[in-house]
């Protein structure tokens, strides 16, 4: 887990700890003042796309929001979702820290940052930092989502389309319905949609490693090596995220938070079991492919041998038959055998016997 240095994330009290004050925003069209603080007013349209949802979990009722309700909803006591796509990374930074919710060093940060998995615990808010997975063309592309959880609200920005999150979108009502009974049911559903999006990208790649396998075993073609390469680099990227995320889900499962109910926390730890042995899947899936690259650069060799061997056997018998001819090739007056009335015929039988000879020892030589 990572703590913020003080001077760096925690400002606003004298102990040195964020607390967020609690002041209406003002709305007029697009222009947007703060829900908490003074910065200056942002044109919403042009940071980002804005999707806002109400939560009544006594009423098991939810509704998606203008920006202006946001207040109105607070105070009656709901838990407010506010998820911003990002279209502009400037004003999108100014309209995030204008709501109060996170520090605006904590958006500055996330607005960039690269894909990983990681958390860190404030005094009044939980934020999280989540990548997930898309193939395309067999080839897999991470995608960033932070979440910033406090009291009676969740923020969450990505830039783009983030898959694991339109799934959650998508699929959330009807179990909201059924279960929920706090918020950690948000923060339930966004692990189990993450977990599912890791396990749906694991079976993806497990499944190329298998079909590279069979590949590499029965076709001889230099260009599986740049596949291999490129399959390899996804497995590591995968793992880079499930070992960090893998160590965030069991720290939230086992210390009390605020912001994660007692019946939730044993659903994250199964869930970090499950990411576990998705890494020690992946484990298994990199050892496969350089047993399979292993295998591969065998047969080749063995190939190579076996080639290697018989034009051995095909120099070894023309050897002395090229001696021969070079001898009674040669322009010298006297050669006795040229004169022979049988000579011809000797150099056939000499040469026979010479080839059978040598194919005869070269046979015994080979057998075990």
């Amino acid at each position: 887990m990572l703590w913020p240095a003080r001077g760096a994330w925690y400002a606003g009290s004298a102990s040195g700890r964020r607390c967020a004050p609690a002041l209406p925003a003002l709305v007029d069209g697009d222009a947007v003042m703060p829900l908490f603080g003074y910065p200056p007013a942002v044109n919403v349209s042009q940071a980002c796309r804005l999707s806002i949802r109400a939560f009544d979990f006594e009423a098991k009722v939810e509704r998606e929001i203008e920006v202006e309700d946001l207040r109105a909803e607070r105070d009656a006591g709901h838990f407010v979702w506010v998820d911003a796509d990002v279209t502009d990374r400037k004003s999108a930074r100014e309209f995030l820290s204008s709501l109060g919710l996170a520090d605006a060093e904590v958006i500055q940060g996330a607005l960039g940052g690269a894909p990983t998995v990681h958390q860190v615990r404030f005094d009044d808010y939980l934020y999280l930092v989540l990548a997930g997975c898309r193939l395309e063309d067999g080839t897999m592309q991470l995608e960033r989502l932070d979440v910033v959880v406090g009291d009676g609200y969740m923020l969450s920005f990505h830039t783009g389309s983030v898959q694991f999150l339109e799934a959650l979108l998508k699929e959330y009502h009807a179990d909201f319905v059924l279960y929920a009974k706090s918020p950690s049911f948000l923060m339930y559903e966004l692990w189990d949609h993450l977990t599912d999006n890791w396990v749906a990208a694991h079976a993806a790649l497990s499944s190329q490693v298998s079909r590279l396998q069979e590949k590499l075993i029965h076709r001889f073609d230099d260009s599986v090596f740049g596949r291999v390469a490129e399959l390899n680099s996804d497995l590591l990227e995968l793992r880079k995220i499930l070992v960090p995320a893998r160590e965030v889900l069991s720290e939230l499962a086992s210390r009390r938070s605020p912001f994660i109910s007692d019946e939730t926390s044993p659903f994250l730890a199964n869930m970090a079991g499950t990411v576990a042995r998705i890494v020690q899947d992946l484990n298994v899936d990199r050892d496969i492919l350089s047993d399979s690259v292993a295998l591969y650069m065998s047969m080749i060799s063995y190939r190579t041998n076996r080639v290697m061997t018989r034009l051995t056997v095909v120099s070894v018998v023309f050897l002395p038959l090229m001696f021969l001819c070079g001898v009674y090739g040669m322009n010298f007056r006297v050669l006795p055998e040229t004169t022979w009335k049988f000579g011809y015929l000797f150099f056939w039988i000499l040469a026979l016997t010479i080839t059978g000879g040598l194919i005869a020892l070269l046979r015994r030589a080979s057998r075990p």
